[in-house]
């Protein structure tokens, strides 16, 4: 992020970073600063100085054992630490280094002055009061320590300020959240306080929506409501409140009881900074009640919270109920509106910012929570990922979401990001960084973060097993060996650092580590349990129908019967304890009552078939009931090829990047451009996740161009799809006809292949309309 020992918080446009001249003196010897002093203004100081000088001094104790004093006063001697904030000239009758000068909001800066031999003095001079809070959280990213000893490795000078004004997180206490709901106010102060170090300056609570109870809430959801409007007060972070109406506005009685629950909140929040009503996800009510709903809201806001303003997204608004909207704010040009927000399901960012009145702001609403079915899937994920890690996996990817923040950014006036949980931990913290500073080096930040919750022993070490855990999802898994290499640097960190085995942050990168491992061999592993029992079915001639089947499913159970690596999966269950007990993250629905199987449950997940057992399983009971022996060999023949259909043809699983050889080589595979999401494979949540179809059934992509080369001119040709709805295919740019009118995933589309397209021994694929391919293949017949 923006102030490490390298040249990094480039900051907005003008606001340059640049070193302190004049006063300061240059030194290269690191300073010791581990009995230092705080020196504040004292009594007069604004609350948030007063909570950054807080910070400091119990940051550096829980991490040194060494509690800095706090004084009023200068001290005689030893090292000191000045907080302070505005435009102070002297304080205490030490004057404020002319360098360490910062009138843009919240920026902050940093002074090391050397001038007296052991008396080091570390300015932290805010622009306001929040900045005094960055500024402490600037220092502490950087300062190394170990027990009984505090060093800064070289002197510290900056200057630095914020390029977006809004950078934030929704830490919703709701039932839904997959740890939220776990937290008392200590637990969410702390979080607070460690996004607000690494420059985040708000955050958003979810109040009113999910009435569900939790079995997990310490709190009523009414006393954390308030709780956390006193904590955001307390740090000057500003609290916003995101209040969906998921009823029809047209209901009286429940919309005059849901204004008076706002109302009630209203009342009760000493601190409120901003109302956002999403348009939809979840909600579907047009514009023409939603404004006035809103008027409603205004008229209660405003007199308890003159300052607080009101925000509207146009999720899932149809074109003309978007127009509706921008009509009715350039008619009435509403003071209480302050501006609008682009979520999943928006309109482009780009049109809104072109579309909305300049004198509106604009916020980005980006989903760094899920990692498929999302605003932001993670590109060409591998399927056997999406099915066990599924929706809301430990997820950090601060290389795909640095680029996220940066593609969209300059179009709002900064984000708060969608969360429902901790396992989006480095994802807050590189949005925050980019926020700050949009050109912050990727590792830089990691190194920051790692160093701050870590340690900085191990700090260059672990930031780099973040940033490896991030490629464990690049290509295809089968293929990635370096995913055991990432275990292997996580094991060792973990031998380095046992004092961190209770650290939460560091118990989710450990149990992805051991997850991504286990997923891997058990990938090899049941791919080659099915290898083998399509072997046995080759025989089925010989032994009979019913007799391969068996045999056939006695090789495939060797999954269950036989595990692979029963180590790394003990491993994962005592992470998963360790992660409940430590920050409430509940991977289980039955274990830890997580609020549901996509919220997060990857424990329930760890074991789900990575081959097509259960599909087999369904298939071969079929196939019993089929009248005749010649009947049952058929269907078997065609399930034992179905992957390998001879010399030839060719097979394609679309959407499994691990099996689509056929793509267009033009085509970015694995690019991590943010643009690409209608090239991303697609995984449907069907059964609560439990899905017995075959997985080339559950992976779908719209119809990327496909090229065969090196075809026979003179055999026969037959496309073959399977799909939830009908395709359509053209063949070298001729549309093809199908033999089949009706149809569904588990039924064959069949295309035949004109002779005279195939003379070069090339055939190109493309695809028009809503063409969801779940596999082609090209038979030669």
């Amino acid at each position: 992020m923006g102030c490490s020992l390298s040249p990094v918080w480039h900051v907005a446009a003008a606001t340059a970073l640049y070193f302190l001249a004049g006063t300061v003196a240059v030194a290269t010897d690191e300073l010791d600063l581990t009995n230092a002093t705080i020196v504040v203004r004292g009594r007069a100081a604004p609350v948030a100085e007063q909570t950054a000088a807080t910070v400091l001094a119990e940051e550096i104790e829980k991490r040194a054992g060494i509690r800095w004093a706090t004084s009023a006063e200068w001290p005689t001697g030893g090292p000191v630490v000045v907080v302070t904030s505005g435009a102070n000239k002297t304080l205490h009758g030490k004057a404020v280094p002319a360098g360490a000068s910062v009138t843009k909001p919240e920026g902050c800066a940093i002074a090391t002055d050397v001038s007296e031999p052991g008396k080091p003095v570390v300015w932290i001079v805010g622009a306001d009061p929040r900045g005094a809070l960055f500024g402490v959280g600037c220092l502490l990213r950087n300062l190394h320590w170990a027990k009984g000893s505090v060093r800064l490795v070289a002197p510290l000078n900056l200057v630095t300020a914020p390029a977006y004004p809004i950078r934030g997180h929704q830490l919703g206490y709701r039932h839904r959240a997959n740890s939220y709901d776990a937290w008392d106010d200590e637990q969410y102060e702390q979080h607070i306080r460690d996004l607000a170090i690494f420059g985040a300056n708000c955050i958003e609570n979810i109040p009113l929506e999910d009435e569900r109870v939790s079995p997990h809430m310490p709190l009523s959801r009414s006393e954390m409501n308030r709780k956390l409007s006193e904590i955001c007060d307390r740090y000057d972070v500003d609290y916003w409140v995101w209040t969906p109406a998921t009823f029809d506005l047209n209901d009286t009685a429940r919309r005059a009881a849901l204004l008076k629950q706002h109302e009630k909140l209203y009342r009760e929040c000493p601190r409120l900074d901003a109302v956002f009503f999403p348009g939809g996800d979840p909600g579907n009510n047009p514009p023409d009640l939603v404004m006035p709903f809103l008027e409603d809201l205004a008229d209660r806001l405003i007199p308890l919270h003159p300052q607080a303003r009101i925000w509207l997204s146009l999720q899932k608004f149809s074109s003309r109920e978007v127009n509706d909207v921008y009509e009715y704010i350039e008619d009435k040009e509403p003071t209480w509106l302050a501006g609008l927000v682009c979520g999943p399901s928006s309109p482009s960012i780009s049109r809104t910012r072109e579309r909305l009145p300049k004198k509106y702001k604009l916020r980005h609403y980006p989903d760094i929570t899920h990692n498929k079915l999302c605003q932001y899937p993670f590109p060409w994920w591998d399927q056997a990922y999406a099915l066990t890690l599924g929706r809301e996996g430990i997820n950090p990817c601060p290389v795909f979401y640095a680029e996220v923040h940066n593609a969209f950014a300059p179009y709002t006036d900064g984000f708060l990001t969608y969360s429902d949980g901790i396992h989006d931990d480095v994802n807050k913290t590189i949005w925050s960084a980019r926020g700050w500073d949009p050109e912050a080096d990727v590792r830089d930040v990691m190194v920051e973060y790692a160093r701050f919750f870590f340690g900085p022993d191990v700090a260059e070490e672990a930031a780099d097993g973040i940033l490896a855990l991030e490629k464990n999802w690049v290509g295809p898994l089968a293929l990635n060996g370096a995913v055991d290499a990432t275990l292997s640097h996580w094991r060792y960190l973990a031998r380095k650092a046992p004092h961190l085995s209770n650290n939460w942050r560091w118990q989710l990168c450990l149990l992805r580590a051991n997850y991504d491992a286990y997923v891997r061999h058990r990938l090899l592993y049941e791919a080659k349990l099915e290898q083998q029992a399509n072997a046995v079915l080759a025989d089925a001639a010989d032994l009979g129908a019913d007799a391969a089947m068996d045999a056939a499913l006695e090789v495939l159970n060797r999954a269950v019967t036989q595990p692979c690596r029963p180590d790394l999966h003990e491993r994962i269950g005592s992470l998963c304890d360790d992660l409940f007990n430590s920050i409430g993250l509940q991977t289980s629905v039955e274990r830890y009552q997580a609020s549901g199987s996509e919220r997060g449950a990857i424990l329930d997940f760890v074991d789900y078939p990575l081959n097509n057992r259960w599909w087999l399983e369904d298939e071969f009971a079929k196939v019993r009931a089929l009248s005749s022996e010649a009947e049952k060999l058929k269907r078997l023949e065609l399930i034992r090829t179905w992957e390998n259909p001879g010399p030839g043809s060719a097979y394609d699983d679309i959407g499994n990047i691990g099996k689509m050889s056929h793509l267009d080589p033009r085509l970015p595979i694995g690019r991590r451009g943010v643009g690409l999401s209608w090239m991303n494979p697609g995984f449907p949540w069907r059964d609560n996740g439990y899905s017995r179809a075959r997985l080339s059934w559950q992976c779908y992509m719209y119809g990327p161009p496909m090229t065969y080369e090196h075809l026979d001119p003179e055999a026969t040709h037959t496309i073959r799809v399977t799909s939830p709805r009908k395709v359509q295919l053209r063949l070298d740019g001729e549309t093809a006809t199908s033999r089949v009118n009706d149809t569904g995933i588990a039924e064959f589309q069949k295309f035949p292949v004109p002779k005279e397209l195939v003379e070069d021994g090339k055939l190109e694929l493309t695809w028009g309309g809503m063409s969801y391919l779940a596999e082609v293949w090209l038979l030669k017949d």
